[in-house]
This record gives C-alpha cells, sequence and structure tokens, in this order.
C-alpha cells in the first residue's frame, strides 16, 4: 500500500454515519466510496507520506501515537480511532480538538519544524533524514496548518486517513 495519508474535515452528518457503522469494512467502504470519492478539495488535506514526519516532528521524535502532549500529538495520530484493523488508519478529532490543534501549530514556522525534525531518530525513521526530507515535510506541513485553520473555523470535526 501507499502509505499516503489525506485529512477530511468532516460534517456532523459524516461523523455519525461512520460511528453508525458495523464494523471496520463498512466504516472503509464509506471512506473510500463515498468521502473519498467525492473529493472535496475544499474541506481535504492531502499529505502525502509526510504524515510520519510531522507526527515525529510534533511529538518526541517518535511514531508512538501517545508520544509528546496535547495538542500536539493530536495532528496526525490522535483523536478517536475508528478503525482498528491493520490496513488503514482513522483518527477522528473533535471541532473543539480540531481549533486546539490549528491553535497549537499556528505559531510554527520552519525553524521551530526544524527542530522537531532534528529529534527523529534516524534509526527509527526508516526513510533517511535530509534537507530534501524536510524540505518536503515543511512543505506538507504548511498546508496542514492553513487546513486545521479552516477547518477550525468552520466547526468541522478532522478526519486522518492513511492506509498501510
Amino acid at each position: 500500500m501507499a502509505c499516503r495519508g489525506v485529512y477530511f474535515a468532516l460534517i456532523q452528518h459524516d461523523v455519525d454515519r461512520l460511528r453508525a457503522q458495523p464494523s471496520d469494512a463498512k466504516r472503509l467502504e464509506i471512506i473510500q466510496e463515498e468521502i473519498e470519492a467525492a473529493w472535496d478539495e475544499e474541506w481535504l488535506c492531502e499529505v502525502d507520506k509526510a504524515w510520519d514526519a510531522i507526527h515525529r516532528c510534533l511529538t518526541d521524535g517518535s511514531l508512538n501515537p501517545r508520544a509528546g502532549s496535547a495538542p500536539l500529538n493530536l495532528c496526525v495520530l490522535g483523536g478517536e480511532s475508528i478503525h482498528a484493523a491493520d490496513d488503514y488508519l482513522m483518527h477522528l478529532l473533535r471541532p473543539a480538538e480540531a481549533r486546539e490543534v490549528a491553535d497549537a501549530i499556528a505559531p510554527w514556522d520552519e525553524a521551530k519544524l526544524r527542530a522537531g525534525y532534528a529529534r527523529i531518530s534516524e534509526r527509527d525513521y526508516g526513510v533517511g533524514k535530509s534537507e530534501d526530507d524536510f524540505r518536503y515535510t515543511w512543505d506538507w506541513f504548511s498546508a496542514v496548518q492553513q487546513f486545521f485553520r479552516k477547518a477550525a473555523d468552520g466547526g468541522r470535526w478532522v478526519l486522518f486517513t492513511v492506509d498501510q
């Protein structure tokens, strides 16, 4: 699988439908056949594979979902996990949590993200740290900052998804 991450800013109706599903497979079906298929660019943010480094930069350098402190550790792998199978990750943030994340990441500039990037263990990262990788991470993170602000201002839920 590609391991490409996508954020969606959802309305309450979408969240209710996802939560009402009896299984991970049914939730995944709604994500893939309805939410992803609609591809509402106004309310989504692709992050390619940068989600991994972004989470590490905002926490302690690891990929541990519980690492670091809230609200920064909520940005990628935090919130309510609504899919437990190994093939896909789905993490859902309430509108209040999305606002907290938006406020927490807003002041992060390139220097601050670079300091977070420096904490990433090359051994555990598996990608190979480099200036090009940092630039890639920074470019995607800038989009995440804008997305979270828009989602928070719109009072929306934020769903992060990645296929594994």
